[in-house]
This record gives structure tokens, C-alpha cells and sequence, in this order.
């Protein structure tokens, strides 16, 4: 399999939050508070600009673009009318809202960081928020390290999920009215600081490993069966797209930290084939 990437966008801030849809490629410039979408061809075209930080992207079965805004801890919703506010999970979580994965009901499922990375706080455990189609909000699961990159399998039954300070993916089912029962180690990886996910069509997780210089994919287990080398920078998030959904693209930087990412605005969007495709969500 090849190992060299090839860039198609660079100059970005923090590349983050990235998804296929409708035929291209969309991310969230994180620090930089702008939804970006780009074509296969590498032509990107902003989608909205937002006042504050923004991440996880979804799309509500009636094509509603939803972002989450970090900071105030909102679910946006991009209606014809503007920027509306689907849901504020302000009262349930005090850390910034993360990633989202959105699944074919509408529902979202939001993690957040647990405490304040940047200052430097000690990881202590949170949850994972649940946003029903029509904004109600309710804790999908508890006692979890920095939940951050999820994906659902093409069955709509299992959810797998990145617990970033914890070095594993954590696997569950999903019931009827998306509760999530039996929780159980999808794959555990020593030293692994597991951030964006991305689920292909043999049941194995491309992993972006936050400030580890590499993007591994990991089966169930853990056993690791393909890795990628980032020597000069790290992958914060990837995503499965292209007409075949061989196409692995990868949010990189050199640092996640919003000072030195803006200064050093080394944020890239890279792509390189790979044999196995996507599948299911996002």
C-alpha cells in the first residue's frame, strides 16, 4: 500500500472534523472558526465562517448541515435562514464539545473534552451527548477519557468510539431509540492517542494518532495492519471519500495548540489510496 500522501490543500490553521458527502470532501479550519468544502481536484470553497471554534460536522437525513460550536457548547444547525441554534449542551458539559457523528435517524452523538486541554488540566472522565432530531439532549454514556472520533457500522447497530486519553477504542450497540448498551474494548493500543476515526469495509479503524507522527489502521483486537509515517507533522483526523471511498484523507499540523497553530498555519489536507473502502458513518 503506498505511504506517501499527497497535499491537496495547505495553509490551514487546525484541519479538523472531516467528512464525505455528496461527492466531496468537507472539514472544520478549527481555530480559524471556517467550514471549509473541498472537491477531489483540490478546489476549496468556504461553506460559512463562525465567530468561534468549531469541529464535528453532520448532515440530518433532509440534507441540514449540523457543526458543533466548541466553546459556547452549541449544535448549529445551517438552515436557508442562517445559522440557528439546534441544541446547547452548556448545562451538561463544562469542556468544549468535540467531534459528532451523526447517524441515519438524526441523531447526534457529541463528545467533548472532559477539562481544559490547553491549560494543561489533569484528563478526568466525562460523557458522550446525544442530540435527538428534534434538539432534546440526553447523556448517551458515561466514564469516558476525552470521547472524540466515532463512527457507526453499516448495520446501524454498533458505535465505535475514540477514547483519546485512555489508548483505545471503546465499541457499543445501539439500540432502537439510540441508547447505547454493552460496552466493550473495540482495540487497545499502548501509547495510542487515538483522535478522528474512520471505519472501511473490512471492519477495521484508521486511527489519526495525535501527536505520534503517524495515521495507523487497527482491526478489532488491536492488532495493527497498516501504518502511515507523518515524520514532520501529526494527524489529527481522517476520512474515507473519493468515488469508491478508497481515498484517505487526513486533517495534519504540526501542533494542536491555537497560538502556535495559528502562528505556524502548517495545516494540511492530504490524500493517498488505499485498497480497502469505507463504510458506514460518517
Amino acid at each position: 500500500m503506498p505511504t506517501t500522501t499527497k497535499v491537496l490543500l495547505d495553509g490551514l490553521i487546525f484541519p479538523e472534523g472531516p467528512r464525505w458527502h455528496d461527492g466531496a470532501f468537507y472539514f472544520s479550519d478549527m481555530h480559524a472558526g471556517i467550514v471549509w468544502r473541498l472537491t477531489p481536484e483540490g478546489v476549496a470553497g468556504k461553506i460559512h465562517e463562525f465567530p468561534g471554534n468549531v469541529s464535528g460536522l453532520g448532515w440530518l437525513p433532509d440534507g441540514t448541515m449540523l457543526v458543533v460550536s466548541m466553546m459556547d457548547r452549541h449544535l448549529l444547525r445551517l438552515d436557508p435562514q442562517g445559522v440557528l441554534v439546534a441544541a446547547d449542551l452548556s448545562s451538561f458539559v463544562s469542556s468544549p464539545i468535540n467531534d459528532m457523528v451523526v447517524d441515519r435517524k438524526g441523531r447526534a452523538y457529541i463528545g467533548n473534552f472532559g477539562f481544559d486541554l490547553i491549560k494543561g488540566e489533569t484528563p478526568r472522565p466525562t460523557v458522550l451527548l446525544c442530540v435527538g432530531p428534534n434538539g432534546s439532549v440526553v447523556v448517551a454514556a458515561e466514564d469516558l477519557h476525552f470521547p472524540n472520533g466515532t463512527v457507526i457500522t453499516p448495520d446501524g447497530k454498533t458505535l465505535i468510539i475514540a477514547e483519546t486519553f485512555a489508548a483505545r477504542l471503546t465499541a457499543f450497540d445501539i439500540q432502537q431509540d439510540g441508547a447505547l448498551t454493552n460496552r466493550r474494548v473495540f482495540a487497545a493500543v499502548e501509547g495510542m492517542r487515538a483522535d478522528g476515526i474512520c471505519l472501511d469495509a473490512e471492519g477495521a479503524v484508521w486511527v489519526a494518532w495525535a501527536g505520534g507522527n503517524k495515521i495507523i489502521r487497527v482491526r478489532e483486537g488491536g492488532e495493527i495492519a497498516d501504518t502511515i509515517p507523518l515524520p514532520d507533522r501529526h494527524a489529527y483526523a481522517c476520512m474515507l471519500g473519493g468515488a469508491d471511498r478508497r481515498d484517505l484523507y487526513i486533517c495534519t499540523a504540526r501542533d494542536h495548540l491555537p497560538n502556535v497553530a495559528k502562528e505556524q498555519r502548517a495545516g494540511k489536507i492530504e490524500v493517498v489510496r488505499v485498497q480497502i473502502p469505507g463504510a458506514g458513518l460518517p
